[in-house]
């Protein structure tokens, strides 16, 4: 890949939405990654997105919630809606995992689609292809959302778009429509439901600008 596409301003930003969505469905926010979230450069970077019309109603649930996260009680029961949506796996959760929404099953007692299947398989491949690996700290299997994003931002400034278009319609926008629905139907907060929107909107304005530019 040459360095002009690694350098790439463009790019370079694509990467960091990825990467900003990625940790954000990777982890509960606590006080270190609240005090990121609301920085001086984060209020513009949230304001620069919000300018695009697809992403400013999410960006401004997404920021009105922050502001409300000023003490420890919010911060508890964001993080109570994080894992009741995210870590617990009931009918009255959104499982971030790819293999669950691309199983040619239909999902039946007895019959759940398995984690640290075919999609988990096939991912850990690609991060050892790019020689990278999913952090001891973060137990997953390798389709989980935050991985895919995560993997995505590292491909934006490495790859070239025809690659990053390719690998974002096979592993990525091929489900998280049906995941984003999932958030909405089961999710009783704002803020998970506005962060699974953006980044629903934010992936198909991608993919437009990807197929634009290939």
């Amino acid at each position: 890949m040459s360095t002009e596409t690694a350098a790439n301003p463009v790019n370079q930003a694509r990467s960091t939405v990825y990467q900003l969505l990625s940790s954000l469905f990777a982890k509960e926010i606590d006080h270190k990654t609240l005090h990121e979230l609301t920085s001086t450069q984060a209020q513009a970077f949230w304001s620069q997105l919000a300018a695009e019309s697809d992403f400013k109603a999410d960006v401004d649930v997404l920021v009105a919630e922050f502001a409300k996260l000023n003490n420890d009680k919010a911060l508890l029961e964001l993080a109570a809606d994080y894992c009741g949506l995210f870590l617990v796996g009931t009918k009255h959760s959104a499982s971030p995992y790819a293999s669950l929404y691309l199983t040619d099953k239909p999902a039946t007692k007895g019959n759940e689609p398995l984690l640290f299947g075919e999609q988990h398989q096939q991912m850990t491949q690609f991060l050892k292809q790019s020689q990278l690996q999913v952090q001891s700290e973060f137990p997953e299997p390798a389709d989980h959302l935050a991985v895919i994003l995560a993997y995505v931002a590292h491909t934006n400034t490495r790859t070239n778009n025809q690659q990053q278009l390719q690998f974002i319609r096979d592993n990525l926008a091929n489900w998280l429509a049906t995941f984003v629905a999932k958030v909405a139907k089961v999710d009783t907060g704002k803020f998970y439901i506005a962060l699974a929107q953006l980044t629903l909107a934010w992936v198909k304005s991608d993919v437009e600008w990807l197929e634009s530019e290939s």
